[in-house]
């Protein structure tokens, strides 16, 4: 089984103990934010509770670990979207509900894993619940979210709740340097959301050069030195991560107004901050979240063309 990422050891004995002691419910919900490996966690729970000779971790030896291995095993299930992009169906849940009534086949726990979990309809929500307010005591349910606001609070109310809690900037870029020989600046963490498999790919991915020239970019614009229509364009081809990445210039450089400094901070913080004041930054902060906001949940938006508009907007002009 694959060694779990330092960062989720501390949860997983917490998790060992709770088993251990019979304090884990039958219905449990997990919540972790992409990037955090949450899936190795989920692996070791899997892999742990289906062993028949389960003392801290899954022996690897018996027949359920064998079947585990294999990808055959009856009492344990995963329910996912049929389709990446689509939502778990409530004929999914049912099906999931009937084999929950049924009895273990090879006399142990059932095992189902659903997730993500936030990608159940409302039907398919309201079919679960019923089972998770009666649960077998020979049957869990693991509900795995990057989001719990997205499930109904009728279903959150009725699981234990757990938490991948991310690793802080240091511990991020420590691990990365472990894992790429390579010396890491702090705020590539920070630009992450202290994600570590998000910032090995950041910096695999050379992205840090990309990033500068962008935060450049808007302090040119803010200067009246930039081409705000060239930067436009340029945050246009891959709004969702390049936007996030102003996202944490503007809020850095709130703080730095402040006289808050902290190591991870990104590098144009400090100069962004000298040119704006306060209240701009905080007004276009506001506004960026609302347009990052806008532009994943609508697709067809001439992204260009709003970013344009907030570009504009650090000197009181608009673009229309």
């Amino acid at each position: 089984m694959t060694t779990l990422y330092p960062w989720l050891s501390e949860l997983w004995q917490e998790w060992q103990t709770s088993l251990q002691n019979g304090r884990f419910s039958n219905a449990a919900m997990l919540t972790a934010k992409p990037g955090l490996g949450a899936e190795q966690i989920v692996e070791h729970f899997s892999r742990a509770v289906m062993c028949s000779n389960y003392d801290h971790e899954a022996c690897g030896f018996c027949h359920s670990c064998q079947l585990m291995q294999s990808g055959s095993h009856p009492d344990y299930h995963i329910v996912q979207p049929e389709k990446e992009g689509k939502a778990i169906s409530v004929d999914q849940i049912r099906q999931c509900n009937r084999q929950a009534q049924e009895s273990s086949q090879l006399g142990g726990l059932r095992l189902f894993v659903i997730e993500p979990a936030d990608s159940m309809n409302e039907s398919a929500a309201n079919a679960l619940l019923k089972t998770l307010e009666e649960p077998s005591g020979s049957c869990m349910f693991l509900l795995v979210t990057h989001r719990s606001n997205g499930l109904l609070p009728t279903i959150t109310s009725r699981c234990q709740q757990w938490q991948v809690t991310p690793p802080n900037s240091v511990m991020v870029t420590q691990w990365i340097s472990e894992q790429t020989s390579r010396s890491v600046p702090e705020y590539a963490a920070h630009l992450n959301s202290n994600a570590p498999l998000n910032t090995l790919q950041f910096v695999e991915q050379d992205k840090e050069q990309e990033y500068l020239k962008v935060e450049q970019s808007l302090i040119q614009v803010v200067e009246l030195s930039g081409d705000s229509l060239s930067l436009a364009k340029a945050l246009a081809n891959n709004p969702h991560e390049t936007l996030l990445w102003l996202w944490y210039l503007l809020t850095d450089a709130q703080k730095v107004h402040f006289s808050v400094s902290m190591p991870f901070f990104v590098p144009g913080a400090k100069r962004l901050s000298e040119l704006v004041s306060y209240d701009i930054l905080y007004q276009q902060t506001k506004a960026l979240s609302a347009l990052i906001d806008q532009l994943r949940q609508h697709s067809g938006l001439n992204s260009e063309l709003l970013i344009l508009d907030w570009l504009f907007r650090f000197n009181g002009e608009t673009c229309s």
